[in-house]
């Protein structure tokens, strides 16, 4: 647990339970919605694999980590952008539209 400063570890602490607050805000704003906040799992997923992994000291035995969080990095931006096209298309807009 030594490897982050104590603040580095507040803002990382914060910054995951603020996102996973905001994913149960927009949950429950309703099922147009619902979408998006599953789009943002993957990059939940991704901030708790880093958490884990700096917790236990940037452990080699745990580098594994570091490819799982690349990997949630990753389909999380694609899904958070599927779900905010989704978002907009289901409010008449066209998201491609200035």
């Amino acid at each position: 647990m030594h490897a982050l400063s104590f603040p580095t570890w507040m803002v990382h602490i914060s910054s995951v339970l603020e996102w996973a607050i905001a994913i149960w805000l927009i949950w429950s704003r309703g099922t147009q919605w619902q979408p998006l906040s599953l789009g943002m799992m993957p990059a939940l997923i991704s901030a708790l694999c880093a958490c884990t992994w700096h917790f236990f000291d940037n452990a080699t035995s745990l580098e594994w980590l570091v490819e799982v969080q690349a990997a949630t990095t990753l389909v999380g931006n694609g899904t958070l952008a599927y779900g905010a096209y989704r978002l907009c298309q289901g409010e008449g807009n066209s998201p491609l539209s200035p």
